[in-house]
Order: C-alpha cells, then sequence, then structure tokens
C-alpha cells in the first residue's frame, strides 16, 4: 500500500462543497466550543473555589444530552433537518452571546453560568443528531468512512488547541472574550447550514418518525432488532464503561511513576498524539472492506493498551501503551460511526445518532466513575488492568456473537423502511 492510501483520504473535501462547508464550520464551532469550556470552568472556579462546582460544569453538559437526546433524535426524524440543524445551533450561539455578555459585565452567579452552559446542552442534544444525518446526502457510500475520519481529526484538533488558546485569552483578555469568539465561530456552522441541499422529503407516512414516547420507542426497537447496530453500541460502552482511564491517572502516577505532574500532564498527551497519528494515517482503516472488523480490532486494541499500561514500569514505554491506545480509539470511534452509518435506515439515523452521541457522552464520565470506585476499594493498577482486561472480554463476546460485525460490508439499510414497534 502506497503511502498515497495510507494518509487521511480528503477525497470528501474535495468532491462535496457542502460537506467542505459543513466541516469548516463544524471545526470551527467545535474550536470554539473548547474556548468556552475552558472559560466556564476559570469562571466558575473564580466565583466559588469550589471542586463541586467546577464539577457541576459537566454536569450542566451531560444531563440535557442524556435526558432530550433520544427525544430530539426522534424530532430530527420527523421534521426538515436543515432546518431544525439551523435553529438548533443558532440556539448555541445565542447561549454564547449571552455567556460573552455576562462575562463582560462580571455579575452573574455560578449558577446562571450553568444554567447557561445547561441550556446551550439543549440546543445540542438536537444539533449533534441532526448533523450526523447529512452525511449520507453529502457523500457517497464509499467516502462515509472518509468523511468520518475528517470530522474526527478535526475535533482532535480543537481539543489539542482549544484549551491551550483559550488559557491565553482568559488570562489577557477574560473570558468574555472566549465566549465571544465561540458566538462568531457558530457563523461559520449557519453558514455551513444555509448551504445544505434540502433533504429530499419522506414518501411515505409510515416511514415518518412518530411524534412524542412512540417515536422513541420506535428507535429503541431498531437499535435492539439489529445486531449490527447492537454491536457498535455496545462495543462502544466496552471501551469507556469498563476501561476508561482517565480518572485513574494520577493513582497509577503517584504509585508507578513517582507521582510528579510532569508525567501526568503527559498521559492524556500520549493519548491524543496516539489518536492525531492514527487519523492522519486514516487511509488504512477507511479504505478497508471489514468496516465492522476494524472496529472490533481497535476496541480490542484499546484494552489490550491500557492493561499493558498498568504493568508499565517504565514511564516511555507506559506513554507508548497509552499512545497505541490513543491511535486504537480513534480507529475505533471511526470505523463505529461508519457502521451506524451505513446499517441505518436514514428515517431513523437521527433517533440512532442521538443514541450514539448518549452513548459517547455517558460512557466515559461513568467509565471514569467506575474506575475510581474499584481504585478506591484496591488500588489505580487494579483498576487499571482489571478494566482493560473486562474491555476485551466485552469485545470479544460482541464479536462472537454479532457475525455482521465481521463479515465485508453487504448493502446497506439506507433506503429499507423503518419497521415500527407496537404503541
Amino acid at each position: 500500500m502506497g503511502l498515497k492510501h495510507t494518509l487521511i483520504d480528503v477525497t470528501p473535501l474535495r468532491s462535496s462543497p457542502p460537506f467542505r462547508r459543513l466541516w469548516v464550520g463544524q471545526t470551527l464551532s467545535g474550536f470554539g466550543s473548547q474556548l468556552t469550556l475552558v472559560a466556564v470552568m476559570f469562571q466558575v472556579w473564580q466565583l466559588t473555589r469550589s471542586p463541586v462546582w467546577t464539577g457541576a460544569v459537566g454536569l450542566a453538559q451531560a444531563v440535557p444530552l442524556v435526558a432530550l437526546g433520544l427525544f430530539a433524535g426522534s424530532l430530527v426524524d420527523r421534521v426538515d433537518r436543515r432546518r431544525f440543524y439551523l435553529v438548533t445551533i443558532g440556539g448555541q450561539a445565542g447561549c454564547s452571546l449571552l455567556l460573552a455578555l455576562q462575562g463582560f459585565l462580571g455579575h452573574a452567579p455560578a449558577v446562571a453560568v450553568l444554567g447557561l452552559v445547561a441550556l446551550q446542552s439543549c440546543f445540542g442534544a438536537g444539533s449533534g443528531p441532526a448533523s450526523r444525518t447529512f452525511l449520507p446526502h453529502l457523500l457517497p457510500e464509499r467516502q462515509l468512512a472518509a468523511g468520518l475520519a475528517l470530522r474526527r481529526i478535526a475535533f482532535q484538533g480543537a481539543m489539542l488547541l482549544g484549551p491551550a488558546l483559550s488559557g491565553l485569552l482568559v488570562g489577557g483578555l477574560g473570558v468574555g472574550a472566549c465566549y465571544l469568539i465561540d458566538a462568531l465561530t457558530f457563523l461559520a456552522a449557519l453558514h455551513a447550514a444555509y448551504g445544505l441541499p434540502q433533504p429530499a422529503p419522506v414518501d411515505e407516512p409510515a416511514q415518518a418518525a412518530r411524534p412524542g414516547l412512540r417515536g422513541v420507542l420506535d428507535g429503541l426497537a431498531f437499535l435492539t432488532r439489529t445486531p449490527v447496530i447492537r454491536g457498535a453500541l455496545l462495543t462502544d460502552l466496552a471501551t469507556t464503561l469498563l476501561s476508561m482511564p482517565v480518572s485513574l491517572f494520577p493513582s497509577i502516577n503517584a504509585e508507578r511513576f513517582g507521582g510528579s505532574p510532569r508525567t501526568l500532564g503527559l498521559f492524556l498527551t500520549a493519548i491524543a498524539v496516539g489518536g492525531v497519528a492514527a487519523s492522519l494515517f486514516s487511509g488504512t482503516f477507511t479504505r478497508l472492506p471489514r468496516t465492522g472488523l476494524a472496529m472490533i480490532g481497535g476496541s480490542a486494541t484499546w484494552g489490550a493498551a491500557l492493561a499493558l499500561f498498568g504493568f508499565a514500569r517504565n514511564p516511555w514505554a507506559g506513554l507508548a501503551c497509552l499512545a497505541v491506545a490513543g491511535a486504537a480509539d480513534t480507529v475505533s470511534v471511526v470505523s463505529r460511526s461508519t457502521v451506524v452509518q451505513l446499517h441505518t435506515p436514514r428515517e431513523l439515523l437521527g433517533r440512532v445518532s442521538a443514541a450514539e452521541q448518549i452513548v459517547g457522552q455517558a460512557g466515559p464520565d461513568l467509565g471514569n466513575l467506575r474506575g475510581g470506585l474499584v481504585a478506591s476499594a484496591t488500588s489505580g493498577t487494579t483498576a487499571l488492568v482489571s478494566g482493560g482486561l473486562l474491555c476485551l472480554g466485552a469485545v470479544a463476546v460482541v464479536a462472537a456473537t454479532t457475525a455482521g460485525l465481521r463479515s465485508p460490508a453487504t448493502t446497506p439499510m439506507l433506503s429499507r423502511p423503518a419497521a415500527q414497534s407496537t404503541p
């Protein structure tokens, strides 16, 4: 395989102007969101000097996504998705403007800041699933994996650069500047949304999402009766719920590497570097015909690398394990999203994307909690190694019981009508 075929495939950016605009808009707004996250953490700390309040920032973001996600996904499948996306990202931009206003005035209490963060997350519960439904309309099936890899590297770039720049802006111009820049980045997302082609209407009434709880139950019924989708989401839970390592890093650092803060900082950097490297060379797996197998392999490698990190005595060997884990995570995430896109009917894509977003949001938080609880009863090393081995075992079970994930890509289900569950 030549170098050209191993590097990230940028064909979607060249071949589809609407996708290119959407990618640029989402990249900029993702970068702005990282600025806001750091600014909110700093402002809440300045207002309260309480780690409980700073911890509540993550809660304010996660609870609306989990509570509203499936209902928002059902609404995405019932309405004009482009218009819905415009409304939700417009709402997010408005929240950023309100955060900027209170940031410049400097009189808002911490509870008001968290309230605006939660409101913005409510809009995000809808914009996230909506944005995922556009890719099958903008790219041919053979380019979906490449498009998802491009989205992944944009997310990683924002994660790497956003917090560092936010620190400089907060120190120089204050939190209001971060919030204002975040609001301005949404202009690019709005421009991209206006340029999206009008989605084709649902041809048959039976294919439209039913209102309220019935539409949500239809989506959940599809997830439970579709082995490939169910297996993809269970694999994601295996890598996050069972083996998320971030909460264990301080304990591992103290037990194995002397407790140096410099070493601790390198742990997350190593994972990020591995993830970016995998994205840059994503052509090695986005062009594979067995996308499900790539997902399984990436998830299993994640668990194995973390277990090996738990045994590592040399800091450099440990960092190498974490870099491998970061690369494996990128392979798993991109491949999983590709599996979901290719095997979900378009009339159900909003609800399935919402479920994927919820799993991606709640899984790491619960996984870090699990790791902390196990470490408090045993040790950080035990919690990390046991989590990696549990991940390996769960992935093996999913792979053994889901033949569709081990097979080459078959005819996708994008055009099939969605069967509805009983009320």
